[in-house]
């Protein structure tokens, strides 16, 4: 762990849908190889096992705020169009019913009403990056929806309340995509891949600077350059912002960094 015991928290890209176990995979071989090494980096960017992990994912969206609360989630095959494989993965970790407690508590004493959810299931932006990252799957999970209004302020404020949980030994993982036009990802006109490189640079530096100047850009996110072009919808943009509330003062790093189909993606670490 960092700072005195502290786990690092992370902004991860999940892939496109089981893209790491599919043979070939989308794109061909080869298009996700730097992404699953990245994954797979994790565990040994850590000092020690954690705990537990608290998973936020733009999967799962309701109004306020809910978790997993079930002892043994199912998986959620929540992409369309892919091998019959594809929908027999497995990823049996455990659910951890006492930690989604605490995390309800958290949440709602600050502000922010979260109801425990014992029969929702884990979506594939869970298990698919923590099947690359965790695949002996014995770490306890909790997930975390996103409120559906998208606030990014609101849930860079729910990652501040949530960072006591890294003195605790929980891993706080958010996951999505800095880049999410799914259009945009499979043309090959090149204002897409240009639109991607211009708002990854203002992404980088937006979150690779201070804590105080990184929130207020996040914060304003839509006036970045082509912000639109690469999330019309900004759900799996804004797991980031409850990474980044849950890193308060620790510093950025830009920890993953690769052209995907012609897009610029990127991934980071704070503390």
């Amino acid at each position: 762990m960092s700072d005195g015991g502290r786990f690092p928290t992370y902004f991860l890209p999940h892939g496109g849908g089981p893209c790491f176990f599919m043979d070939p995979p989308p794109g061909g071989p080869g298009t996700w190889d730097r992404m699953a090494d990245f994954l797979r980096s994790i565990p040994t960017d850590l000092v020690e096992t954690p705990r537990a992990i608290l998973i936020v994912t733009g999967h799962w969206e309701t109004e306020g705020l809910a978790v997993t609360a079930g002892a043994h989630p199912a998986l959620i095959f929540d992409y369309y169009g892919f091998p019959e494989s594809t929908y027999r993965l497995t990823y049996p970790a455990p659910g951890a019913p006492e930690l989604a407690a605490q995390v309800a508590a958290m949440l709602s004493a600050a502000g922010f009403p979260t109801r425990e959810d014992p029969e929702r299931g884990f979506d594939h932006g869970m298990f698919i990056p923590l099947k690359v990252a965790f695949p002996e799957a014995a770490i306890p999970v909790v997930e975390l929806s996103v409120r559906r209004d998208l606030d990014p302020a609101a849930h860079i404020e729910i990652g501040r309340a949530l960072a006591p949980l890294r003195d605790e030994g929980i891993l706080i993982l958010a996951t999505g995509m800095s880049y999410h036009n799914l259009r945009g990802f499979f043309t090959t006109d090149p204002r897409a891949g240009a639109a991607s490189e211009a708002f990854d640079a203002w992404l980088t530096k937006a979150v690779c600077q201070d804590s105080a100047a990184r929130e207020a850009a996040l914060i304003g996110w839509e006036g970045a350059p082509a912000a639109r072009a690469c999330h019309p919808q900004e759900e799996h943009l804004i797991p980031l912002m409850v990474a980044a509330g849950a890193a308060g003062a620790d510093a950025a790093t830009h920890a993953y960094a690769d052209v995907v189909l012609g897009k610029r993606l990127s991934g980071f670490r704070f503390g």
